[in-house]
């Protein structure tokens, strides 16, 4: 199975190709291709391509943030220099890192119009990241029109955590009616990290506790008992919790 995730963001977007016969977590696979088109806050752009062979291709990019950018990085997994496949209906599935599901979506979904439609009313809540990743969505339906496109949500992991960590201390009708809540982000690091802790420890993952450690430009921390969220320091937005590299964190 040929995979392509493209996980776009506030300031790049970066993607990634896998040839699986099957996925084992036991296994560390490596991407044969990767890429990621990134920007400064003076708008200057960047595209980084490379392949598992070493063979680098990096360009200037005038319009970073523009759609025929993101169409042309996508394009270089099949042509030019970079290229590893023949052509976009090699590429069996494109899945897609999507920070926010809101309160509906608790597991990894196929795309369509209806999970499109739900991502486009949760840009408010996320506009940083939720429209890149929906234009990203679109974009990848128009260079890979073969493919199946995957949702997999930040926030999914932490959608099971206790109802007594995710309601806040507010009229209980904001969160049964806005679904103002505590939704947690990083979710996907959050979960490899939980699963990566008990294979090296040697041990069933439903049978320890453990706080995983999200720590980059944006930080959080998750309390795990036996593979389920119970805690995490984000909340209804990504602003709380620890202090990030433009987040002030909780702040009395």
């Amino acid at each position: 199975m040929k995979i392509l995730v493209l996980n776009g963001g506030s300031s790049s977007q970066k993607s990634s190709f896998y040839s699986l016969d099957r996925w084992s977590f036991d296994s560390r696979v490596e991407p044969l291709w990767s890429a990621q088109l990134s920007w400064s806050k003076e708008g200057a752009g960047e595209l980084v391509v490379n392949r598992r062979d070493s063979l680098a291709v990096s360009a200037p990019v005038a319009e970073p943030r523009d759609e025929a950018a993101l169409a042309h990085l996508l394009g270089t997994l099949f042509k030019g220099d970079a290229a590893i496949i023949s052509g976009p209906e090699e590429v069996d599935i494109v899945g897609h890192r999507v920070v926010h599901g809101g309160h509906k979506y608790m597991d990894s979904v196929f795309i369509d119009e209806k999970v499109k439609e739900t991502m486009r009313q949760l840009v408010e809540l996320a506009p940083a990241h939720e429209r890149e990743n929906l234009k990203g969505v679109e974009i990848a339906q128009r260079v890979f029109p073969g493919a199946r496109q995957l949702a997999v949500f930040d926030t999914a992991f932490h959608r099971r955590m206790p109802e007594e960590a995710a309601v806040y201390p507010l009229p209980y009708e904001w969160f049964a009616e806005l679904g103002i809540r505590r939704y947690g982000f990083h979710g996907i690091s959050h979960s490899f990290c939980a699963e990566r802790a008990a294979q090296i420890l040697g041990r069933p993952l439903s049978e320890l506790k453990l706080i995983t450690c999200h720590l980059g430009n944006g930080c959080s921390l998750t309390a795990v008992k036996e593979g389920r969220c119970q805690m995490t320091t984000m909340g209804f937005t990504p602003l709380a919790g620890l202090m990030m590299g433009k987040r002030c964190g909780s702040v009395d």
